[in-house]
Protein backbone atom coordinates (compact mmCIF):
# COMPACT_ATOMS: atom_id res chain seq x y z
CA UNK A 1 0.00 0.00 0.00
CA UNK A 2 2.79 2.42 0.93
CA UNK A 3 4.65 1.66 -2.30
CA UNK A 4 1.51 2.35 -4.34
CA UNK A 5 0.88 5.68 -2.59
CA UNK A 6 4.49 6.74 -3.11
CA UNK A 7 4.32 5.79 -6.80
CA UNK A 8 1.07 7.71 -7.39
CA UNK A 9 1.92 10.75 -5.24
CA UNK A 10 4.06 12.53 -7.89
CA UNK A 11 1.20 12.25 -10.38
CA UNK A 12 -1.25 14.12 -8.17
CA UNK A 13 1.42 16.58 -7.01
CA UNK A 14 1.96 17.51 -10.66
CA UNK A 15 -1.79 18.07 -10.99
CA UNK A 16 -1.74 20.31 -7.91
CA UNK A 17 1.26 22.16 -9.33
CA UNK A 18 -0.61 22.74 -12.59
CA UNK A 19 -3.53 24.22 -10.65
CA UNK A 20 -1.15 26.47 -8.72
CA UNK A 21 0.63 27.67 -11.85
CA UNK A 22 -2.67 28.81 -13.34
CA UNK A 23 -4.22 30.04 -10.09
CA UNK A 24 -1.29 32.33 -9.31
CA UNK A 25 -0.72 33.32 -12.95
CA UNK A 26 2.83 31.98 -13.02
CA UNK A 27 1.99 31.10 -16.60
CA UNK A 28 -0.56 33.13 -18.58
CA UNK A 29 -3.96 31.62 -19.35
CA UNK A 30 -3.23 31.56 -23.07
CA UNK A 31 -0.34 29.12 -22.44
CA UNK A 32 -2.60 26.19 -21.57
CA UNK A 33 -4.76 25.63 -24.71
CA UNK A 34 -1.77 25.21 -27.07
CA UNK A 35 0.03 23.12 -24.42
CA UNK A 36 -2.97 20.79 -24.24
CA UNK A 37 -3.11 20.62 -28.04
CA UNK A 38 0.61 19.79 -28.27
CA UNK A 39 0.21 17.05 -25.66
CA UNK A 40 -2.88 15.55 -27.29
CA UNK A 41 -1.71 15.56 -30.91
CA UNK A 42 2.07 15.08 -30.60
CA UNK A 43 3.51 14.11 -27.21
CA UNK A 44 1.01 11.48 -26.02
CA UNK A 45 0.81 9.75 -29.41
CA UNK A 46 4.62 9.53 -29.40
CA UNK A 47 4.54 7.95 -25.94
CA UNK A 48 1.86 5.46 -26.97
CA UNK A 49 3.58 4.35 -30.17
CA UNK A 50 6.94 3.99 -28.42
CA UNK A 51 5.63 2.17 -25.33
CA UNK A 52 3.27 -0.16 -27.18
CA UNK A 53 5.84 -1.09 -29.83
CA UNK A 54 8.55 -1.88 -27.26
CA UNK A 55 6.44 -3.56 -24.56
CA UNK A 56 6.81 -7.27 -23.86
CA UNK A 57 3.17 -8.37 -24.06
CA UNK A 58 3.88 -12.08 -24.52
CA UNK A 59 1.80 -14.21 -22.19
CA UNK A 60 -0.49 -11.35 -21.16
CA UNK A 61 -4.22 -11.76 -21.78
CA UNK A 62 -4.80 -8.73 -23.99
CA UNK A 63 -8.21 -9.91 -25.19
CA UNK A 64 -9.30 -10.62 -21.62
CA UNK A 65 -8.15 -7.18 -20.50
CA UNK A 66 -10.00 -5.38 -23.27
CA UNK A 67 -13.09 -7.55 -22.86
CA UNK A 68 -13.21 -7.07 -19.09
CA UNK A 69 -12.83 -3.30 -19.40
CA UNK A 70 -15.53 -3.03 -22.04
CA UNK A 71 -17.97 -5.36 -20.26
CA UNK A 72 -17.58 -3.51 -16.95
CA UNK A 73 -17.99 -0.12 -18.60
CA UNK A 74 -21.15 -1.24 -20.40
CA UNK A 75 -22.56 -2.60 -17.12
CA UNK A 76 -21.88 0.76 -15.48
CA UNK A 77 -23.48 2.64 -18.38
CA UNK A 78 -26.58 0.41 -18.23
CA UNK A 79 -26.86 0.98 -14.48
CA UNK A 80 -26.68 4.76 -14.90
CA UNK A 81 -29.38 4.65 -17.57
CA UNK A 82 -31.59 2.47 -15.35
CA UNK A 83 -31.22 4.92 -12.44
CA UNK A 84 -31.68 8.05 -14.58
CA UNK A 85 -34.80 9.38 -12.77
CA UNK A 86 -32.92 9.43 -9.46
CA UNK A 87 -29.53 10.72 -10.65
CA UNK A 88 -30.31 14.15 -12.08
CA UNK A 89 -32.99 16.82 -12.07
CA UNK A 90 -33.10 17.35 -15.85
CA UNK A 91 -31.84 15.95 -19.13
CA UNK A 92 -28.69 18.07 -19.55
CA UNK A 93 -27.63 17.31 -15.97
CA UNK A 94 -28.12 13.59 -16.62
CA UNK A 95 -25.83 13.72 -19.66
CA UNK A 96 -23.08 15.09 -17.42
CA UNK A 97 -23.70 12.39 -14.82
CA UNK A 98 -23.51 9.77 -17.57
CA UNK A 99 -20.24 11.11 -18.96
CA UNK A 100 -18.91 11.41 -15.43
CA UNK A 101 -19.64 7.73 -14.87
CA UNK A 102 -18.16 6.27 -18.07
CA UNK A 103 -15.32 8.52 -19.28
CA UNK A 104 -11.77 8.23 -17.94
CA UNK A 105 -8.77 10.55 -17.91
CA UNK A 106 -6.23 8.81 -20.13
CA UNK A 107 -3.44 11.18 -19.11
CA UNK A 108 -3.71 10.19 -15.45
CA UNK A 109 -4.06 6.53 -16.43
CA UNK A 110 -0.94 6.41 -18.56
CA UNK A 111 1.05 8.19 -15.87
CA UNK A 112 -0.19 5.76 -13.22
CA UNK A 113 0.46 2.72 -15.40
CA UNK A 114 3.99 3.90 -16.11
CA UNK A 115 4.72 4.76 -12.47
CA UNK A 116 3.49 1.40 -11.18
CA UNK A 117 4.50 -1.05 -13.91
CA UNK A 118 6.82 0.69 -16.36
CA UNK A 119 6.55 0.19 -20.11
CA UNK A 120 4.25 -2.84 -19.77
CA UNK A 121 1.88 -0.84 -17.57
CA UNK A 122 1.78 1.96 -20.13
CA UNK A 123 1.16 -0.50 -22.97
CA UNK A 124 -1.65 -2.27 -21.12
CA UNK A 125 -3.24 1.10 -20.37
CA UNK A 126 -3.01 1.79 -24.09
CA UNK A 127 -4.98 -1.41 -24.74
CA UNK A 128 -7.66 0.13 -22.54
CA UNK A 129 -7.75 3.15 -24.83
CA UNK A 130 -8.59 0.96 -27.83
CA UNK A 131 -11.15 -1.07 -25.88
CA UNK A 132 -12.99 1.80 -24.22
CA UNK A 133 -12.58 5.15 -25.99
CA UNK A 134 -14.55 4.43 -29.21
CA UNK A 135 -17.55 2.93 -27.37
CA UNK A 136 -17.56 5.66 -24.71
CA UNK A 137 -17.61 8.34 -27.39
CA UNK A 138 -20.50 6.67 -29.21
CA UNK A 139 -22.53 6.21 -26.01
CA UNK A 140 -21.85 9.78 -24.89
CA UNK A 141 -23.06 11.18 -28.20
CA UNK A 142 -26.18 8.99 -28.05
CA UNK A 143 -27.03 10.19 -24.54
CA UNK A 144 -26.35 13.84 -25.37
CA UNK A 145 -28.44 13.56 -28.53
CA UNK A 146 -31.35 12.16 -26.51
CA UNK A 147 -31.18 14.28 -23.33
CA UNK A 148 -29.01 17.30 -24.15
CA UNK A 149 -30.35 20.75 -24.96
CA UNK A 150 -31.41 20.88 -28.57
CA UNK A 151 -30.55 24.51 -29.21
CA UNK A 152 -27.23 26.32 -29.44
CA UNK A 153 -24.74 27.29 -32.14
CA UNK A 154 -21.82 24.98 -32.82
CA UNK A 155 -23.77 21.90 -31.84
CA UNK A 156 -21.82 18.79 -32.85
CA UNK A 157 -23.26 16.48 -35.52
CA UNK A 158 -23.13 12.69 -35.74
CA UNK A 159 -20.70 12.96 -38.65
CA UNK A 160 -18.35 15.07 -36.54
CA UNK A 161 -18.63 12.62 -33.65
CA UNK A 162 -17.82 9.58 -35.81
CA UNK A 163 -14.96 11.44 -37.47
CA UNK A 164 -13.62 12.29 -34.02
CA UNK A 165 -13.50 8.60 -33.08
CA UNK A 166 -11.87 7.50 -36.35
CA UNK A 167 -9.23 10.24 -36.25
CA UNK A 168 -8.56 10.15 -32.50
CA UNK A 169 -4.74 10.45 -32.25
CA UNK A 170 -4.59 8.24 -29.15
CA UNK A 171 -6.46 5.39 -30.85
CA UNK A 172 -4.39 5.73 -34.03
CA UNK A 173 -1.09 5.77 -32.14
CA UNK A 174 -1.96 2.71 -30.02
CA UNK A 175 -3.02 0.85 -33.17
CA UNK A 176 0.26 1.73 -34.88
CA UNK A 177 2.32 0.72 -31.85
CA UNK A 178 0.46 -2.59 -31.52
CA UNK A 179 1.00 -3.32 -35.22
CA UNK A 180 4.74 -2.65 -34.90
CA UNK A 181 4.88 -4.88 -31.82
CA UNK A 182 3.09 -7.70 -33.63
CA UNK A 183 5.50 -7.39 -36.57
CA UNK A 184 8.49 -7.54 -34.24
CA UNK A 185 9.55 -3.97 -35.04
CA UNK A 186 10.36 -2.79 -31.54
CA UNK A 187 12.87 -0.07 -32.37
CA UNK A 188 13.77 1.96 -35.45
CA UNK A 189 17.02 3.98 -35.59
CA UNK A 190 16.50 7.71 -35.13
CA UNK A 191 12.70 7.38 -35.01
CA UNK A 192 12.50 5.41 -31.76
CA UNK A 193 14.84 7.74 -29.82
CA UNK A 194 12.85 10.71 -31.13
CA UNK A 195 9.59 9.15 -29.95
CA UNK A 196 11.15 8.42 -26.55
CA UNK A 197 12.22 12.04 -26.11
CA UNK A 198 8.81 13.38 -27.14
CA UNK A 199 7.01 10.81 -25.01
CA UNK A 200 9.05 11.74 -21.94
CA UNK A 201 7.61 15.26 -22.13
CA UNK A 202 4.00 14.08 -22.44
CA UNK A 203 3.22 12.99 -18.88
CA UNK A 204 4.44 16.05 -16.96
CA UNK A 205 2.90 18.52 -19.40
CA UNK A 206 -0.34 16.54 -19.64
CA UNK A 207 -0.72 16.33 -15.86
CA UNK A 208 0.06 20.02 -15.41
CA UNK A 209 -2.68 20.78 -17.95
CA UNK A 210 -5.12 18.56 -16.01
CA UNK A 211 -4.42 20.61 -12.89
CA UNK A 212 -4.75 23.90 -14.75
CA UNK A 213 -8.25 22.88 -15.82
CA UNK A 214 -9.60 22.26 -12.31
CA UNK A 215 -12.56 24.48 -11.37
CA UNK A 216 -13.41 24.55 -7.66
CA UNK A 217 -16.23 27.05 -8.08
CA UNK A 218 -18.03 24.46 -10.22
CA UNK A 219 -17.68 21.91 -7.42
CA UNK A 220 -19.31 24.27 -4.93
CA UNK A 221 -22.19 24.93 -7.33
CA UNK A 222 -22.89 21.25 -8.00
CA UNK A 223 -25.15 19.07 -5.88
CA UNK A 224 -26.16 15.46 -5.48
CA UNK A 225 -25.61 14.70 -9.16
CA UNK A 226 -21.89 15.27 -8.69
CA UNK A 227 -21.83 12.77 -5.83
CA UNK A 228 -23.77 10.21 -7.87
CA UNK A 229 -21.43 10.47 -10.86
CA UNK A 230 -18.36 10.26 -8.64
CA UNK A 231 -19.60 7.19 -6.75
CA UNK A 232 -20.32 5.46 -10.05
CA UNK A 233 -16.97 6.40 -11.58
CA UNK A 234 -14.67 5.83 -8.61
CA UNK A 235 -16.44 3.04 -6.70
CA UNK A 236 -19.10 1.14 -8.65
CA UNK A 237 -17.42 0.77 -12.06
CA UNK A 238 -14.01 -0.34 -10.70
CA UNK A 239 -15.85 -2.75 -8.40
CA UNK A 240 -17.67 -4.24 -11.38
CA UNK A 241 -14.34 -4.40 -13.22
CA UNK A 242 -12.73 -6.35 -10.39
CA UNK A 243 -15.61 -8.85 -10.47
CA UNK A 244 -15.63 -9.23 -14.25
CA UNK A 245 -11.84 -9.48 -14.46
CA UNK A 246 -11.71 -12.11 -11.74
CA UNK A 247 -14.42 -14.17 -13.43
CA UNK A 248 -12.59 -13.80 -16.74
CA UNK A 249 -9.47 -15.22 -15.10
CA UNK A 250 -7.18 -12.26 -15.75
CA UNK A 251 -3.61 -12.58 -14.50
CA UNK A 252 -2.29 -10.30 -11.73
CA UNK A 253 -0.93 -7.49 -13.93
CA UNK A 254 -3.87 -7.26 -16.39
CA UNK A 255 -6.31 -7.34 -13.45
CA UNK A 256 -4.49 -4.50 -11.70
CA UNK A 257 -4.44 -2.45 -14.90
CA UNK A 258 -8.12 -3.14 -15.60
CA UNK A 259 -9.24 -1.93 -12.16
CA UNK A 260 -6.83 1.02 -12.33
CA UNK A 261 -8.12 2.05 -15.77
CA UNK A 262 -11.80 1.83 -14.87
CA UNK A 263 -11.15 3.58 -11.56
CA UNK A 264 -9.69 6.71 -13.17
CA UNK A 265 -11.40 10.10 -12.82
CA UNK A 266 -13.38 11.61 -15.68
CA UNK A 267 -11.61 13.16 -18.63
CA UNK A 268 -11.66 16.88 -19.34
CA UNK A 269 -12.86 16.05 -22.86
CA UNK A 270 -16.28 15.42 -21.31
CA UNK A 271 -16.56 19.16 -20.63
CA UNK A 272 -15.86 19.99 -24.28
CA UNK A 273 -18.51 17.53 -25.48
CA UNK A 274 -21.02 18.83 -22.92
CA UNK A 275 -20.60 22.36 -24.30
CA UNK A 276 -20.84 21.18 -27.90
CA UNK A 277 -23.94 19.02 -27.51
CA UNK A 278 -26.10 20.76 -24.93
CA UNK A 279 -25.03 19.07 -21.71
CA UNK A 280 -24.70 20.77 -18.33
CA UNK A 281 -21.14 22.04 -18.74
CA UNK A 282 -21.05 23.67 -15.28
CA UNK A 283 -21.94 20.39 -13.58
CA UNK A 284 -19.47 18.59 -15.84
CA UNK A 285 -16.64 20.89 -14.74
CA UNK A 286 -17.51 20.22 -11.11
CA UNK A 287 -17.58 16.45 -11.64
CA UNK A 288 -14.18 16.48 -13.35
CA UNK A 289 -12.60 18.54 -10.57
CA UNK A 290 -14.11 16.55 -7.70
CA UNK A 291 -13.23 13.19 -9.22
CA UNK A 292 -9.65 14.20 -9.99
CA UNK A 293 -9.10 15.12 -6.35
CA UNK A 294 -10.98 12.12 -4.94
CA UNK A 295 -9.04 9.70 -7.15
CA UNK A 296 -5.90 10.50 -5.15
CA UNK A 297 -7.55 8.48 -2.36
CA UNK A 298 -9.64 5.94 -4.26
CA UNK A 299 -6.98 4.67 -6.67
CA UNK A 300 -4.56 3.51 -3.93
CA UNK A 301 -7.50 1.93 -2.09
CA UNK A 302 -8.58 -0.04 -5.15
CA UNK A 303 -5.05 -1.20 -5.84
CA UNK A 304 -4.82 -2.40 -2.25
CA UNK A 305 -8.11 -4.28 -2.66
CA UNK A 306 -6.84 -5.94 -5.85
CA UNK A 307 -3.69 -7.04 -4.03
CA UNK A 308 -5.90 -9.01 -1.62
CA UNK A 309 -7.66 -10.95 -4.38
Amino acid sequence: MTAVVLALAPIFLLIVLGFGLRRFRVLPDHFWPPAEKLTYYVLFPALLVDSTAKADLAGLDIVGLGGSLLAAMLCGAALVLALRPWLATDGPAFTSVFQGAVRVNTYVGLAAGSALHGREGTALMAIGVIAIVPMVNVLSVLVLTRWGRKEGPGRATWRQAVKGVLTNPLILSVTLGALLNALGIHAVPVVSPLLSILGAASLPLGLLAVGAGLDFSAVRAAGASLVAASVMRLAVVPGITLGVGSLWGLGPLPLVVAVLYNGLPTSASAYVLARQMGGDSGLMAGIITAQTLAAALTLPLWLWVVSLV
